[in-house]
């Protein structure tokens, strides 16, 4: 017990010292201090490359900077605070396309006009994070008002009528639906309920909902998770049925894990470890190479997507935090090694000593692809919810581990503190 101590009590210092490192990185570089919001084209250094402003990973770093703010005591720091009001204002100005509709872009330019729109309900789900983030870290109710009015919005897209999203039902196109979906409304269920009973109420039939929808991904007797299923939940043909995404499925699991915690399940929480953690992990773990393929194909056949066997960065983060969430959880020391062993992996591919930050792209042999630490994709977000995530994990195992400790430790010799 005292050689699991230090070993947690080591990957505490380090994923925290870490933490600090990728955090003073978007400080330094990403701030923009003229238009307000963020750059998240970084090259290596850290230098603005393009100033196109990707309304998900604007909505990302609010969030993460209001939740490091609220969290961790180091971070509770006016500049961290006062970026992300700016982010957010920036938010509220500009990222809805034609308001009063709800309707956010993908892409604006650096002084807050629309780019390019996705028919997706992701830019959505993400100003919603960021609002209501920031309301918990500034007490503002405008911010609130915004991430539940959103919120209501995107339900209706989603479950009622999607025409909002400007989609084209084609006669030809299945009807599908990812498991991205339901795992992002899953979020957001557990983000407006936090210490909101009265949310946490109005959003619990929702969030049970998305709990079935993501559960419906097992496929093949219980032998796949499968990304895209039809709308009744049986298995698609073609590529787009096979296509899998080991690290989507080790974060639906640990959204799924947090679900199960709310709703006091034991069983549920038994079979997303199964299904969720250790069953992508097994098939998508490279056994030449070490780390997690991107993509798969459910037959072994070969995947279309030309990236598909590149190790990035956010498939190791979610899968340093399903595994110690589930180790945390369970007690089952498997998958405390399943961590160590993706930490030791990601700490020695990913991270960059000289500049700080994650590299995102690696080749299958784990060297660096692209020497970027941010872009259209990657920000401020994935990296430092890991470490922040797991640091706090880590440190609430410690806490569990000491009373334990302190009964094994034997008895002070009375002589001896006699003499003392």
């Amino acid at each position: 017990m005292e050689k699991e101590r230090e070993t947690l009590q080591a990957w505490k210092e380090r994923v925290g010292h870490e933490l600090d490192v990728v955090v003073a990185f978007w400080l330094e570089h990403s701030h923009d201090q003229e238009h307000g919001g963020f750059f998240t084209c970084l090259g290596r250094n850290g230098q603005v490359y393009d100033d196109l402003k990707y309304v998900w990973l604007q909505g990302r770093q609010v969030w993460m900077y209001c939740r490091l703010y609220r969290k961790l005591e180091r971070f509770r720091r006016p500049e961290l605070l006062n970026a992300a009001k700016a982010g957010g204002e920036f938010l509220l100005r500009y990222a809805r396309v034609a308001p009063p509709a709800k309707k956010c872009a993908f892409v604006l330019t650096r002084d807050g006009r629309p780019v390019k729109v996705q028919r997706t309900v992701f830019s959505e789900c993400f100003y919603t994070m960021a609002m209501n983030e920031l309301w918990r870290a500034t007490g503002d109710a405008r911010y609130q008002s915004e991430a539940v009015e959103m919120m209501d919005q995107i339900v209706h897209w989603v479950r009622e009528d999607p025409s909002g999203l400007g989609r084209p039902q084609l006669p030809g196109a299945p009807a599908s639906e990812s498991m991205a979906v339901p795992m992002l409304l899953l979020s957001l269920v557990e983000q407006l309920g936090e210490a909101d009973d009265e949310l946490a109420g109005n959003y619990a039939e929702l969030g049970d909902w998305c709990a079935r929808r993501i559960l419906r991904h097992v496929q093949r007797g219980g032998q796949a998770v499968l990304e895209n299923v039809s709308e009744d939940g049986e298995e698609l043909s073609g590529c787009l049925g096979r296509h899998q995404n080991p690290g989507h499925a080790l974060e639906a699991g640990w959204f799924l894990l947090r679900h199960a915690i709310r709703r006091g399940d034991p069983g549920l929480r038994a079979h997303v470890i199964d299904k969720f953690l250790l069953l992508p992990f097994r098939s998508g773990w490279d056994p030449d190479h070490g780390g997690l393929f991107y993509f798969q194909d459910a037959d072994g056949l070969c995947p279309t997507q030309l990236e598909w066997a590149m190790k990035l960065w956010w498939p190791h983060s979610e899968a340093m935090i399903a595994f110690l969430m589930g180790y945390s959880e369970s007690g089952d020391s498997a998958l405390l090694n399943t961590f160590y062993q993706v930490a030791e992996y990601t700490f020695r591919q990913f991270r960059d000593p000289e500049y700080g930050e994650w590299f995102g792209y690696l080749n299958r042999e784990g060297k660096v692809a692209l020497t970027i630490k941010g872009g259209p994709f990657k920000g401020c977000f994935h990296v430092p919810r890991c470490l922040a995530m797991c640091e706090e994990m880590l440190s609430d195992l410690l806490s569990r581990l000491a009373p334990a400790l302190s009964a094994r430790s034997p008895p002070a010799d009375p002589a001896r503190r006699g003499a003392e």
